[in-house]
């Protein structure tokens, strides 16, 4: 059996890998906040199911201030993740060359 036939890599496609399950995942109210919020959300857009994402989408409408910040905050992490991973990338290429 070659590698290529034992290989069970499935291709996804872009708007697949921009999907985030944990958004589609239903909330269950189990403290005031959330109730509050699952209650909100529910009747502003008529479902009784209220997911993650419907959440996120009714706190960016009704409070971009929070949206912005949240989404500037994680943004800058990624960034100084990305750099400090090429760090340490360009570290350990160049001691794998000292040591051989």
């Amino acid at each position: 059996m070659s590698i290529q036939e034992s290989s069970t890599e499935r291709i996804i496609s872009e708007e697949e890998f921009h999907k985030n399950p944990m958004l589609g995942v239903v909330v269950q109210p189990d403290s005031d906040l959330k109730n509050m919020l699952v209650e909100y959300v529910g009747t502003k857009f008529d479902k009784e199911d209220v997911t993650v994402h419907m959440i996120a989408e009714a706190i960016a409408s009704e409070f971009p201030e929070f949206a912005w910040s949240y989404a500037e905050e994680n943004y800058l992490r990624g960034y100084q993740q990305g750099l400090d991973d090429a760090y340490k990338t360009a570290t350990d290429d160049t001691s794998e060359k000292i040591e051989e």
